[in-house]
C-alpha cells in the first residue's frame, strides 16, 4: 500500500502540475476539451492510462468540461501514485486539445 502525502509534500508536488488543486483528501482538475467528442477520447484514454497504473479516477463529464478527481482511497489520502496519474492526465489533455 502506499503511504499518504503530509500537507508540505502535497503542496511541493502541486507546485509541479499547475492545472490541479487540492480539494481535501483528493487533488483535483477541470479540463475543457474542443468538443464533446474531443472530451471523450480524452476520458477514453485516461481510462487506458489509469487501468494500466491500476489506479483509477473520478470523472465528471459536463459537455465539454471534464473534472478528474484522484486520491487513494486504500490509503485514506493522496499518494505519489495520484501525482504519477495526474501528470498522465495534463499529457493526455493537451495532445486532444484540452485545457
Amino acid at each position: 500500500m502506499a503511504d499518504t502525502l503530509d500537507d508540505t509534500a502535497v503542496a511541493d508536488r502541486l507546485r509541479g502540475l499547475p492545472a490541479w488543486d487540492r480539494d481535501g483528501d483528493a487533488i483535483r482538475r477541470q479540463v475543457k476539451a474542443p468538443s464533446f467528442p474531443a472530451g471523450i477520447d480524452v476520458v477514453t484514454d485516461v481510462a487506458r492510462a489509469a487501468e494500466d497504473a491500476g489506479h483509477h479516477p473520478d470523472i465528471d463529464i459536463r459537455w465539454r468540461t471534464l473534472t478528474f478527481t484522484l486520491s487513494t482511497h486504500s490509503a485514506g489520502g493522496i499518494t505519489g501514485k495520484d501525482f504519477d496519474l495526474a501528470a498522465k492526465i495534463d499529457e493526455i489533455a493537451a495532445r486532444h486539445g484540452a485545457e
